[in-house]
């Protein structure tokens, strides 16, 4: 690997061997099921759950998600490819817009969609609007109602009623996404669900997204998990290099970019303090990940009005809307 390797996955690519056969006697089946919501539903959270290795960021900010990201779970004879998509919500800038469109692009594409609620909020205007849009989607569609462990019985019992009153789903499911509650229902449905075929990636792939970018998202999280309130979420991270040395360890070079210069200063902080902070944290997980010693350099530049520069958006993978 060189420095400008673009394409790793989350794991070691294990070549161009196709996928093992499954061992139990049924058919091989694979699929893709779009996870739909509301910012901040745990779409993200789900997906990591379902997975069961991180694969998606996941903060306290809402619209953390941006791009498209799939991560792979096998069950049984089953290999289930579910979308996390940026959450759905009336957009307002041109990034907005890309993220919103690209979340509606990840459920046209699926085979199956399954439309996440917080169940804490109930069918707020969000969750009505997306429900209203669903009805048009083609498809199966599943009801997860998510946060059961911090939401009355009764409470979800009406909740389930409603939404299906609004629209039929196929299958409705309960879960807590943070203790992972539930999960394993779900895995199930999908399981039997998802139609008949070859498996489409490696089994022991857990994402499709390369490591570089990967590896910015988790520094994004860390910045946003740092700073919260502080800093825009219009702030990203791009891997600029990605070196494997000799020694085994691995030299990453990110760039943070804000838009104007009080940005850079929060994320500095004093002495340097919070980027430090921010660049431990990353360093940390990362290596965790890829296995293997990492050496982690962050920039913190000013671009303005990034956010309408279609380069930035081929970075983060969303179609640049005109």
């Amino acid at each position: 690997m060189n420095e400008h390797e673009d394409d790793r996955p989350a794991v070691p690519d294990p070549g161009d061997e196709s996928p093992a056969p499954a061992e139990t006697g049924d058919p091989t089946r694979a699929g893709f099921i779009a996870l739909i919501g509301a910012p901040n539903a745990g779409k993200s959270t789900l997906l990591n759950q379902l997975v069961g290795t991180k694969v998606s960021i996941v903060t306290h900010k809402v619209q953390t998600t941006r791009a498209i990201v799939r991560g792979i779970a096998m069950h049984g004879s089953s290999q289930l490819i579910f979308v996390d998509t940026p959450g759905i919500f009336k957009p307002k800038r041109r990034l907005d817009r890309a993220m919103v469109d690209t979340a509606w692009s990840g459920a046209r594409d699926a085979d199956l969609t399954a439309f996440l609620i917080d169940a804490r909020k109930g069918i707020d205007d969000e969750a009505e609007r997306i429900i209203d849009r669903l009805a048009d989607m083609p498809g199966p569609k599943t009801l997860v109602l998510n946060k059961i462990d911090v939401t009355k019985r009764d409470e979800l019992l009406a909740l389930a009623q409603a939404a299906n009153d609004r629209l039929p789903f196929a299958e409705t499911f309960m879960v807590s996404a943070l203790n992972g509650d539930g999960v394993a229902a779900i895995l199930d449905h999908f399981a039997k669900a998802v139609p008949e075929g070859p498996w489409l990636f490696p089994e022991d792939q857990p994402s499709d997204l390369p490591m570089r970018l990967l590896a910015a998202e988790i520094t994004r999280e860390k910045l946003f998990e740092r700073l919260h309130q502080e800093l825009p979420y219009v702030s990203t991270v791009e891997t600029e290099q990605w070196q494997d040395r000799k020694d085994g360890a691995v030299r990453i070079e990110q760039t943070i970019y804000v838009e104007r210069d009080s940005q850079k200063s929060i994320v500095l902080g004093k002495q340097g303090r919070t980027i430090k902070a921010i660049s431990q944290a990353a360093r940390t997980e990362i290596a965790g990940i890829i296995e293997a010693p990492v050496h982690l350099f962050l920039f913190v530049k000013v671009r303005e009005n990034w956010a309408d520069d279609p380069e930035r958006y081929r970075e983060m993978g969303l179609e640049f809307p005109r």
